[in-house]
């Protein structure tokens, strides 16, 4: 008899994936805080340059009720948006990246 307490399901299910990655030969990797910070900086730099376009387009929207004006306007803030949102994800693919060499 073992002197191991019960696992809960959820302890059985993650030692079956790391049991997985070990035999198909996937490395687990730990990322250290100082790249948690650099990740963590790109998302409020991507965040706040989200917030100042929101801004921006309730301003250039504000006085504009015609659904036909609007919607032009509307589709470029949606494009800047995915954007930034695109060159925050290549960021931080690229740092995730620079964390294996």
């Amino acid at each position: 008899m073992t002197d191991e307490a019960p696992k809960s399901a959820y302890e059985v299910a993650m030692a079956r994936l790391r049991q997985q990655d070990a035999d198909a030969g996937i490395e687990e990797r730990h990322v250290t805080d100082a790249q948690k910070a650099d990740v963590a900086e790109v998302r409020r730099v991507y965040a706040a340059r989200v917030a100042e376009r929101e801004i921006m387009h309730k301003a250039a929207t504000a006085g504009i009720w015609d659904p036909g004006e609007r919607q032009p306007i509307d589709e470029q803030f949606r494009r800047d948006v995915q954007k930034l949102h695109d060159e925050r994800d290549a960021k931080i693919e690229r740092l995730r990246q620079s964390f294996d060499s």
